[in-house]
């Protein structure tokens, strides 16, 4: 066949097989996977977080230190903090890629989300165990 004749020739694929998995960026699916596993680990995050503030309820500092201390509190609030800061990465990126219509301002927004979430996601974690060490 000619260049011309192939792009005329019927596709063996159905239009599933054509879209399963992939967006035109070929990673949308694992990132609707992320988003909704995320949402899904902070129903459970979230709850032990409540706990814990309400276990922190008339503590002074001494006291909050020493539940957070706790490795069971501590490893829960990392796990709280890391699917939080992932999951609004995530969603900001989702928001930016649907309204940010120019690459002379999604590239620079998609970059500025990226590094923000990573430097919140690590002061909160760093934070979290300074006072869990009792530093």
């Amino acid at each position: 066949m000619t260049a011309g004749m192939e792009e005329l020739a019927p596709s063996m694929h159905t239009p599933t097989r054509r879209v399963r998995g992939h967006g035109s960026a070929h990673h949308g699916t694992g990132h609707f996977i992320k988003q909704r596993v995320t949402a899904v680990a902070q129903v459970v995050l979230i709850t032990a977080f409540v706990g814990i503030v309400l276990a922190l309820r008339g503590k002074d500092h001494a006291g909050a230190v020493q539940l957070l201390s706790n490795p069971f509190v501590a490893i829960t609030m990392l796990l709280l903090i890391g699917s939080v800061g992932l999951h609004m990465r995530l969603g900001m990126q989702t928001i930016v890629e649907d309204y940010f219509h120019t690459q002379q301002t999604r590239i620079p927004a998609l970059l500025l989300n990226h590094f923000f979430g990573i430097v919140v996601t690590a002061a909160s974690a760093f934070a979290l165990l300074k006072i869990s060490f009792g530093m």
